[in-house]
């Protein structure tokens, strides 16, 4: 099994800014693309960002400039900078991980549990 344990979340101001963390434990052979996703109330689960095991980043437009995703490889941690947060990015976020369990396993994506992110004043 792989586990998904987040951290991070809360109440903010609009105009402050969170740090979320997303530690992957278990039976884990390689952690390939990790993410963040969110959903808002309503809406539908979209991605946040994107960072794959060689770092390259993709962003949501809507968070590009003000969102920064990093990854600790030798921690199976993948981490999101949220900065100039707006109401808008009030949602439960979720991290994503696509691991492999063995050599010869396939690649599955694993979830979080999800963390509520209010920005509010």
């Amino acid at each position: 099994q792989v586990q998904l344990v987040e951290s991070g979340g809360g109440l903010v101001q609009p105009g402050g800014s969170l740090r979320l963390s997303c530690a992957a434990s278990g039976s884990i052979f390689s952690i390939n693309d990790m993410g963040w996703y969110r959903q808002a109330p309503g809406k539908q689960r979209e991605a946040v960002a994107v960072i794959t095991r060689s770092g390259s980043t993709n962003y949501a437009d809507s968070v590009e400039g003000r969102f920064t995703i990093s990854r600790d490889n030798a921690k199976n941690t993948v981490y999101l900078q949220m900065n100039t947060l707006k109401p808008e990015d009030t949602a439960v976020y979720y991290c994503q991980v696509r691991a492999r369990r063995c050599i010869i396993c396939n690649e599955y994506d694993y979830w979080g549990q999800g963390t509520q992110v209010t920005v509010s004043s």
